[in-house]
């Protein structure tokens, strides 16, 4: 009897053995089926769960912390904004966090000078949910105290440099800076006073002004603008198509179709 009740067992114990070796499979098969899908190199697209798409973006973020282009967003101006601007500085950031999640190649994202005592943390919080969870580093340290100064560049649209390309051993800055009133150079003399790198998109060697009844035109785009278009130009190579899909029609350019490209390596 005792025989029989330990082959019992021993045959249980091999079933659910193999019972558990299936289920982990067809969950390996289904992660790797889901993460070429969201990488595009699955040409059945198969449907797949939220949560699973979810875990292969966060692993996609991760590794990007550790290996990706980095890009850090200086949050230290807002004692130069009012409420509201702090609060659509907010909207951006979630907008520019939502880019980099869809990214196939996403940036290391850090935002710098962020303090929790802060309105800006607090109106991040309140206005984007799960900005807690976000696959992104949050310091109250500056740019210059992360990464060597040498790999730092500005992008400001008041540089005089045009931004070429893309390399991923610099570290690229964004000021968020959110300001209807039009204060002049705020984010490029902040840079030239810490002696970092400036540089523009290169809107005029891309673009034109288009005609428009208000006679609009400017190269000040938000934080999210100028980062989709980098995501853009790393993923094209191509200045034409990036400044094209990140510069929005209302800011009174247009690509101009005869000049020539220049792609990255």
């Amino acid at each position: 009897m005792k025989n029989v009740q330990r082959k019992r067992r021993n045959w249980e114990k091999r079933l659910a053995a193999k019972k558990n070796k299936r289920k982990e499979e067809k969950q390996r098969r289904k992660l790797k089926r889901a993460e070429q899908s969201v990488t595009g190199t699955d040409t059945d697209n198969p449907q797949h769960s939220k949560r699973v798409v979810k875990v292969i973006t966060k692993e996609r973020l991760r590794e990007a912390q550790l290996a990706g282009p980095k890009l850090c967003v200086d949050l230290g101006m807002t004692e130069c904004m009012s409420h509201k601007e702090i609060s659509r500085l907010a909207c951006q950031i979630r907008r520019l966090y939502g880019s980099n999640r869809k990214a196939a190649r996403p940036f290391h994202i850090v935002l710098t000078d962020m303090r929790e005592s802060s309105l800006l943390y607090q109106e991040c919080l309140r206005m984007n949910d799960g900005f807690l969870d976000y696959v992104m580093d949050v310091t109250e340290e500056s740019c210059v105290d992360l990464f060597p100064l040498e790999s730092l560049i500005y992008l400001t649209p008041d540089a005089e440099q045009a931004l070429n390309t893309v390399d991923p051993e610099k570290v690229y800055i964004l000021g968020g800076l959110v300001d209807e009133s039009i204060q002049k150079k705020i984010s490029y003399l902040k840079a030239k006073a810490s002696g970092i790198r400036t540089a523009r998109l290169p809107i005029d060697e891309y673009m034109v002004k288009k005609s428009n009844p208000k006679n609009f035109h400017s190269k000040i785009l938000a934080i999210n603008q100028v980062f989709d278009t980098l995501l853009c130009f790393c993923e094209s190579g191509s200045w034409t198509q990036a400044l094209g899909e990140g510069v929005p029609l209302g800011k009174g350019y247009m690509v101009a179709q005869e000049t020539a490209e220049t792609s990255a390596p």
